[in-house]
């Protein structure tokens, strides 16, 4: 694995311990906050390429110090590892641009393949051009931004830039859910179709702005989406 700092919130001492010598052994760069106030001074300072966040802290909640720090950095990757199971703030979490939520207890192993799975992510799109344009419509794959034909621009989760960047580099192919599920999600993980219907709806919104169709996202009937840029 590739040296990614980590900012690890986890206000368990054992499990905080755990975590973080065990990434450690997987070559991250790997700093321990136990509270919201000490994770707060310790993102400033490091700048982490990743943020594992624990929900429940001693002196706040992980939802809202992950909102703290999409605001000062669009670009860090933020994943939630909780023993709170529950629906609502999952959404929450990941509507706010989390690339993954854990649920406690899990498996070391499981946390190595999804961090895996970021960096994948992470690698393929710094590759990408900083802009692409369709006639009004602008995506910035590094910000996860995109300027819809008013000029409005509006924040993307990772996983939208993701499902995206996939549709951008099948442009004209039916990328199936399934694909975009093991593409995206990883083989171990279970989004629903659903799911993937969802995070398009935005996607589709902003397409449509434009009424000349410069760039349209089209369904496939029982199978998938497909990408169409004019010209």
């Amino acid at each position: 694995m590739s040296n990614f700092s980590v900012l690890l919130v986890e206000d368990e001492t054992n499990l905080g311990i755990t975590l973080r010598d065990y990434l450690r052994t997987k070559k991250f760069e790997v700093e321990w906050a136990s509270t919201a106030k000490e994770a707060r001074s310790k993102f400033l300072e490091m700048r982490p390429a990743i943020v594992i966040l624990d929900i429940g802290l001693p002196d706040g909640n992980g939802i809202d110090l992950a909102k703290e720090f999409r605001s000062i950095s669009k670009e860090t990757v933020l994943l939630f590892c909780t023993a709170l199971n529950d629906p609502s703030l999952r959404v929450e979490g990941l509507e706010l641009g989390a690339e993954d939520y854990i649920t406690k207890p899990f498996e070391l192993k499981e946390l190595t393949l999804r961090l895996d799975r970021i960096l994948k992510s992470r690698k393929t799109t710094l590759h990408n051009p900083d802009e692409y344009r369709f006639g009004k419509l602008i995506f910035w794959p590094k910000r996860f931004e995109i300027q819809d034909a008013q000029g409005v621009t509006s924040n993307l989760s990772q996983k939208e830039c993701a499902i995206l960047e996939l549709l951008l580099d099948h442009k004209d192919e039916v990328i199936s859910r399934d694909q975009m599920i093991e593409s995206i999600w990883g083989e171990n993980s279970f989004p629903t179709n659903r799911t993937i219907d969802n995070y398009i709806v935005k996607l589709r919104k902003w397409a449509d702005t434009d009424s000349d169709g410069n760039l349209k996202i089209t369904s496939v009937r029982g199978i998938g989406y497909k990408l169409e840029i004019k010209g």
